[in-house]
């Protein structure tokens, strides 16, 4: 039994997601903006129409995204037995500092550094009950495995790296640094979050919107395991698929991210998800 077996799929939920995000796509068909994509982040252009009332000369402008910016809403995962939020053991949302860019030291009364291959991970969310609008001023709290496939404040209990919150932007976008995470046994190469609709929501760990997780593709961790210190993952890596995977078996379509840039110089990992 892996890890994540412990905590089960929650396969109703995935299903009325996305029934949920069918509605959110008729909704944005009728949206009279435009939007550009490039990668997987998303920009809306406004479209003014004119319509005023009397004495008010003020056009109305609707930014609201076309259909082209909602997808499904992303499906509810496992947190698996290392969330770090309370639910299960130790909480390092207890602590402000969990609020950050740089995910790879350790903080507070936890020591160590992770060290791996770079990777700057974007995350960008839109809000289908706002007409895939993005999620301004909603929080992520992400925490994903060492190059050893290990997990802090657990399997890794000196340490609290490779777990952080941010807080989205006006285009519902959040950056962090990190590292890329290794294979371990029985599992896809992933990374945990929890999406909330505030900062001060996600530290107290309250009105949580989804819990998920994200997938890396398999010829970017095929190279970044190359790279010295990945041995294990390499191994484990041939030993399973996204087909096999207990969260990802069921298909990747919301939760796959687009990954660019090399084990030297590091990588971009990006994903827009729909909540």
């Amino acid at each position: 039994m892996t890890p994540d077996d412990q905590f089960p799929r929650r396969q109703a939920i995935a299903l009325l997601a996305g029934a949920a995000g069918a509605t959110v796509l008729a909704a944005c068909a009728n949206s009279s903006s435009t939007s550009t994509t490039t990668g997987d982040t998303t920009a809306s252009t406004a479209t003014t129409t004119g319509n005023t009332t009397a004495g008010d000369t003020t056009p109305v402008t609707d930014a609201t995204p076309d259909a082209t910016t909602c997808t499904t809403p992303i499906p509810e995962e496992t947190a698996g037995p290392y969330p770090g939020d309370g639910s299960n053991g130790p909480d390092v949302l207890s602590d402000p500092a969990v609020v950050r860019d740089d995910l790879t030291t350790s903080f507070g009364d936890y020591s160590g550094t992770a060290a791996g291959v770079p990777i700057t991970l974007h995350l960008t969310v839109l809000d289908s009950a706002r007409g895939c609008a993005a999620l301004e001023g909603g929080a992520i709290y992400l925490w994903h495995a060492d190059k050893d496939g290990q997990y802090s404040m657990y399997t890794a209990p000196e340490a609290n790296y490779l777990r952080g919150v941010g807080e989205l932007d006006d285009t519902g976008t959040v950056t962090f640094q990190s590292i890329f995470p290794g294979c371990y046994d029985g599992r896809w190469p992933h990374m945990h979050f929890e999406v909330y609709p505030s900062l001060a929501d996600a530290l107290s760990a309250s009105n949580r919107i989804v819990t998920s997780q994200l997938a890396l593709p398999k010829d970017q961790c095929e190279v970044a395991y190359a790279a010295a210190g990945y041995e294990t993952s390499i191994d484990n890596l041939s030993r399973t698929s996204l087909e096999r995977d207990m969260v990802f078996a069921d298909g990747v379509d919301q939760q796959l991210a687009t990954v660019t840039g090399d084990a030297t110089t590091g990588f971009t990992v990006e994903l827009t998800m729909t909540v």
